[in-house]
């Protein structure tokens, strides 16, 4: 009978140690939590430069959803393969051109808007991820070229006081081939903008970038994949998040610096939180489903909000006046008239 009672209790406290195990989430009792307090939340929208003037002021929508920031992006050019850059040119459209730079800005100031500044390399064909070039020479003629552009635009972020200035976006081949040229833009940016910087990574190459320490944010484009389901739900995916944001959480604090996602976001069809850069070359033979895409972002702004190091983010992407898009509206990231956009609204309301 001892024994048989000795054998009960054990039991008891093996099945009670198993429910406490499955209700009490270890990543949350040991949230990160360290002294980078986010002086400003950037509920941010990336505003895609319209191919002609705007014909009404976009920025009243834009506040209509609670939005507080906006990137601007003058892309500049260069084919694969090829050491040319070019920037400001006659052929681009009218927003990113610096007349229509100066105009976004300028609404965006009056609105009380404030303004990331994030020229950013275009490659037909291409990614800048995987941008690499043959030879010293023509490395030499890109970077030239490059810190141009990054300089002129550096000097307009200056003169209109914006609030924020990146000036690269997901080198991920040429920062680890060209080491020594990055410290070197980076100390000629900061002699012409004195206001905070902020380099963008990809989901994946954040860890390996190495001048953080010269930055005022670790900016991540994140588009981290979750989970390949078509419709999952918030917290599905709010799961599949714990573990990112507590190494996140973790690099931020071991840099010291507050962490911006300066791009992200999800189309609007089947499976929009996994591989989205996949997604995007079928894009227009995929179903529609906005559901998808408003959990997603509901998602994670409820995974990120209370973190301390989290300084928000810029939504990828806003249709001026639904001006710039590509042919698949309903499909595309913006959540202009989509499910998502009330979603947003009060994401945007609830985080400080």
């Amino acid at each position: 009978t001892l024994i048989f009672l000795a054998m009960k209790y054990m039991m008891l406290s093996f099945l009670v140690l198993i429910s406490f195990a499955q209700t009490c989430n270890p990543i949350e009792e040991h949230r990160i939590d360290c002294d980078l307090k986010k002086t400003f939340a950037f509920k941010g929208i990336t505003l895609t430069a319209p191919s002609k003037p705007f014909p009404k002021n976009p920025m009243p929508a834009i506040k209509a959803i609670h939005s507080n920031a906006i990137a601007v992006i003058p892309y500049g050019f260069t084919r694969p393969n090829t050491a040319k850059l070019q920037f400001n040119i006659g052929w681009q459209w009218w927003g990113e051109k610096e007349v229509g730079v100066r105009e976004s800005i300028r609404l965006a100031q009056e609105a009380k808007i404030k303004v990331m500044l994030k020229p950013q390399v275009y490659i037909p064909g291409g990614w800048t991820g995987t941008f690499n070039l043959k030879t010293d020479e023509d490395w030499e003629e890109w970077e030239k070229g490059y810190t141009e552009y990054i300089l002129f635009m550096a000097a307009i972020a200056e003169e209109l006081q914006v609030a924020l200035f990146c000036f690269g976006t997901e080198f991920k081949t040429a920062v680890a081939q060209r080491p020594s040229y990055w410290p070197k833009l980076i100390k000629q940016v900061k002699s012409i903008y004195t206001g905070p910087l902020v380099y963008a990574a990809n989901w994946d190459a954040y860890e390996a970038v190495p001048f953080w320490n010269e930055m005022d944010y670790i900016g991540i484009n994140a588009y981290f994949p979750l989970i390949n389901d078509k419709t999952p739900t918030v917290e599905q995916l709010k799961n599949q998040w714990k573990t990112k944001v507590q190494k996140i959480g973790t690099f931020a604090c071991t840099q010291n610096k507050p962490v911006l996602f300066t791009e992200f976001g999800y189309l609007s069809v089947d499976g929009c939180a996994y591989n989205t850069w996949e997604l995007e070359k079928k894009v227009k033979q995929l179903a529609i489903n906005e559901q998808a895409q408003a959990n997603a972002i509901q998602a994670l702004y409820e995974s990120f909000r209370e973190e301390t190091w989290w300084a928000g983010g810029f939504l990828w992407k806003w249709f001026p006046n639904e001006d710039g898009h590509e042919g698949y509206f309903e499909r595309d990231y913006t959540p202009q008239t989509k499910l998502a956009a009330p979603i947003l609204s009060q994401m945007h309301q609830e985080f400080e």
